[in-house]
């Protein structure tokens, strides 16, 4: 991320001064603060994250903690829940300590975090973060009624996010084994760890310092995931930094590669020195793992562009004639902001040409769980929203095989068949609704399911297609297929014919504007 003045950042490293005397952010305490998962699924009781941050150079102690609990989905009296005599001591770059706050109904609610700290035998009260300006804000969560709707031989996985092995000067994320357990909490079946490859090249005690491996720093994350739990699924994935086609610096995810990536081009540690180290290609050459353009079309400032090299993605940086192509674009980049219209048009595009890429949901989530404190003006201000939440936005990818005979499903998720899932066509992305296709000789099928948690009925659930003109042509543009469907309730199947259309693919809304699209059917003929 940039640290210009005037362009967006998205996370509070109130410490880093640019080498300066002053700043208005600067204080003598480690970063503190609470965080939680945004959902609870059925079965899981809430807890919530104390977080604290430089204490090896702010040692410390967090006494106790306060909740206060309101719910917003009906009229009840506040809540407050007390956590006394902690004595959780702080004194390494970074800590996570749980506190289970207790059962919830399922509900909406609105918690208050009240923290008591000591250091240097002063005791100071922060309500939910000592972040230097910047008015609390509450967690807001949600303890769903009922499952999450997935059909069946599919896993649900965030694409894209960041473990604290991104660590810089105004970046940081979440443990491995916070980012699993808040995975379990929210209904996740994998993980794709997206950490920076300059980040893996730096040090954490000094991030301008190189580290003597990127690969061995690498190889530690890997061996954390292989200490932990086996499920939810942790994968130990990239995000390079690689050159386009015009020598900017771009960035792709790769899934679970095999070895370390090396694309250091804008780490921002050089200055003015930030050509991409590698170009797309070369990279897509050194890696069987299935990679993705990550954030194609992100909208950035003219500084960032200048200073960093920063661009965006093009047609010929999709390497599409390789032996190894870039398989899917990452335009859903946890909010449906002018990036995500930008690339959903991208692949659009793409699909007319006759190139099937997925579409890939992530949310860019730097361990934040349930909002994104943001730097707003550097040495200034910091800022607030909820725009970047770990798991909100979902890949749900077909993996499984339906055993004939039997009439079940086959397959684990596991590594290697989600990566073989993601060289087939079947996936959606969402927020919540489940939407799917099955493919049928002549027909596609899909299936739309909500729930009263994510508002029940669908506003819509619209099916696009591209028509074969006479010759073999495709249309230029899609339509909406009459199928469609305008207030449908919250559980749908549409069939569509296939004869006539190239492919066909499908998009809703819920009546609380959750949403879900799907990747596009190649029709049979």
């Amino acid at each position: 991320m940039s640290i210009l003045p005037g362009e967006k950042l998205r996370y509070a490293e109130t410490h880093f001064k640019f080498r300066l005397p002053w700043s208005l952010l600067y204080r003598p305490w480690p970063e503190i603060f609470t965080d939680a998962p945004f959902q609870f699924v059925p079965g899981k009781t809430p807890l919530l994250w104390i977080v604290v941050r430089d204490a090896h150079r702010f040692p410390a102690a967090i006494k106790s903690l306060e909740i206060s609990i309101r719910r917003l989905d009906e009229n009840s009296p506040d809540e407050t829940r007390h956590f006394d005599h902690l004595d959780l001591k702080a004194d390494q770059p970074f800590h996570f300590f749980p506190v289970g706050i207790g059962a919830l109904d399922p509900g909406l609610y609105e918690i208050f975090p009240k923290v008591v700290a000591y250091r240097n035998g002063k005791e100071r009260t922060f309500q939910r973060w000592n972040f230097p300006g910047l008015k609390p804000s509450p967690l807001k969560i949600q303890v769903l009624r009922h499952e999450l709707p997935k059909p069946e031989g599919y896993a649900a996985g965030e694409m894209h996010c960041h473990t604290y092995y991104s660590a810089d000067h105004v970046e940081y994320g979440a443990s491995p084994a916070v980012m699993q357990q808040a995975a379990e909490s929210i209904g996740l079946d994998f993980v794709n760890f997206t950490d920076h490859a300059y980040d893996f090249a730096f040090t954490v005690e000094d991030y301008t310092k190189e580290a003597p491996s990127a690969s061995a720093r690498f190889q530690n994350l890997k061996d954390e995931i292989a200490a932990l739990p086996a499920k939810p699924l942790l994968i130990a994935g990239e995000e390079i930094s690689a050159g386009n086609s015009k020598g900017e610096n771009v960035h792709m995810t790769a899934f679970g590669p095999s070895a370390y990536l090396p694309g250091l081009g804008d780490c921002g540690r050089y200055w003015l020195n930030n050509r991409p180290t590698l170009p797309i290609g070369r990279i897509l050459e050194m890696t069987d793992a299935p990679c993705f353009a990550a954030h194609p079309l992100q909208q950035m400032g003219a500084l960032e562009k200048f200073i960093f090299r920063r661009g965006y993605w093009k047609t010929a940086d999709l390497h599409l004639d390789a032996k190894h192509p870039v398989r899917g674009i990452q335009f859903w980049n946890g909010i449906r902001d002018e990036g995500f219209k930008l690339g959903r048009t991208w692949w659009i595009d793409e699909l007319g040409k006759g190139n099937f890429l997925l579409p890939i949901g992530g949310n860019d989530a730097h361990g934040a769980l349930n909002d994104t404190t943001f730097v707003r003006l550097p040495l200034f201000s910091l800022g607030n929203n909820r725009h970047h939440v770990f798991g909100r936005v979902r890949t749900v990818i077909k993996f499984g095989i339906r055993n004939s005979e039997f009439g079940v499903m086959e397959g684990e998720t596991t590594p290697e068949a989600l990566k073989r899932a993601f060289s087939g066509d079947n996936c959606y992305i969402t927020d919540g609704p489940a939407l799917w296709w099955d493919r049928e000789v002549d027909a596609v099928i899909f299936h739309a399911q909500s729930t009263q948690d994510l508002g029940g009925g669908f506003r819509y659930i619209r099916i696009y297609g591209r028509r074969i003109l006479a010759g073999g042509k495709w249309t230029t543009k899609e339509e909406i297929c009459p199928e469609s469907l305008v207030a449908a309730s919250q559980n749908e199947t549409i069939t569509v014919h296939s004869s006539g259309y190239a492919y066909l693919r499908a998009e809703c809304e819920t009546a609380t504007g959750r949403f879900a699209m799907t990747s596009a059917a190649l029709c049979e003929h």
